[in-house]
């Protein structure tokens, strides 16, 4: 059985149902997400289940062409788990340690972007405290610079850091939020683009007075 065989099994027999059964999972302005790449999909990251809950969001004909970007350090660690995260879940391994150029560590993000794929891409680069955004790095505003065409699409998952927070493997039902913000493309301007990212994946109170405000 081939890899897409496999990872479209692994969605409808097991994370589908998950999702069903265990989170519920409400998606405001779910018409915002791409329906086909290349697109970046940038969210906060609180939870191991962040980029399965993304990829669940999407229709199943996009499966085989979504990447989320991950740590490589985490994810390749041992045969089995690099196995099941490269050909199952179909990661970009990212080096998240080492100090190594941008160019270096995201030129696969990059690539698949260019290959025309949808990239899943976490910019505070490792999990938070639940329903708090940390500070984002700047491989993001380094992947629009090269790609400048490409929609960026921000998303604010709430609730999924209390369901599987860092640090624990046994999930806890909860209901869950997503808001998919305004799609953003790169304009120039660094401050600017960073902005307005950090305000589409603000936390639900600042969120909201951001929305009050007419920023996002």
């Amino acid at each position: 059985m081939g890899c897409a065989a496999l990872r479209l099994l692994f969605f409808l027999l097991i994370v589908k149902p998950f999702l069903l059964l265990a989170v519920g999972i409400n998606v405001r302005r779910r018409d915002r997400l791409p329906q086909r790449g290349p697109a970046l999909i940038v969210a906060n990251h609180n939870s191991h289940l962040d980029a399965l809950v993304l990829m669940a969001m999407l229709p199943l004909r996009a499966l085989p062409r979504i990447r989320p970007a991950a740590s490589a350090e985490y994810f390749l660690r041992g045969r089995w788990r690099a196995w099941f995260a490269t050909r199952v879940v179909g990661i970009i391994p990212v080096t998240t340690r080492g100090g190594g150029s941008r160019a270096g560590v995201l030129e696969s993000v990059r690539e698949a972007l260019t290959a025309g794929d949808i990239v899943i891409f976490f910019p505070e680069g490792t999990r938070g405290e639940p329903e708090c955004l940390g500070k984002l790095k700047s491989g993001i505003v380094w992947l629009v610079e090269q790609l400048p065409e490409t929609p960026v699409h921000p998303v604010c998952l709430s609730g999924l850091g209390k369901v599987l927070p860092k640090g624990d493997w046994l999930p806890v039902p909860f209901f869950c939020d997503a808001w998919v913000g305004k799609t953003l493309r790169w304009q120039g301007d660094r401050s600017g683009f960073m902005v307005a990212l950090v305000a589409s994946l603000a936390p639900p109170e600042p969120r909201a007075a951001a929305v009050r405000e007419g920023r996002i």
